[in-house]
């Protein structure tokens, strides 16, 4: 069964940055092909797609509110996924959640739908 925890969260002002990890557990679950995504939700809105990297061939797809600012990377040996957030503005308030399952890239790989398993998420807000 695949465990995911996200770390990383917490209070942040505008323009500053903030790092968020992933551990996972489960066989094959960082090693082995497919996509592993962040994801994020505000209260009042839907969980949208931040950031998902794809596996074999190490693609990134990126969220068009968060190109540039964002960067996400995984550790095959580490099993994490981590996600790099700079610049953050007060819109990124949000939860951020960590899944895994994903089997398509391109615009497919931020869908939600597309996932089957899911962290508890950590909260990061961004605020003067």
């Amino acid at each position: 069964q695949v465990q995911l925890v996200e770390s990383g969260g917490g209070s942040v002002q505008p323009g500053g940055s903030r790092r968020l990890s992933c551990a996972a557990s489960g066989y094959g679950v960082v090693s082995s092909a497919g996509c592993l995504g962040w994801f994020r939700q505000a209260p009042g809105k839907e969980r949208e797609g931040v950031a998902a990297h794809c596996h074999p061939g190490a693609y990134a797809f990126y969220a068009d509110s968060v190109k540039g600012r964002f960067t996400i990377s995984r550790d095959f040996a580490r099993r994490t996924l981590s996600l790099q957030m700079n610049n953050l503005k007060l819109e990124d308030t949000a939860m951020y959640y960590c899944a895994a399952g994903g089997s398509h890239g391109g615009d497919a790989s931020l869908l939600p739908q597309e996932y089957n398993s899911w962290g508890q998420g950590t909260q990061v807000t961004v605020s003067s």
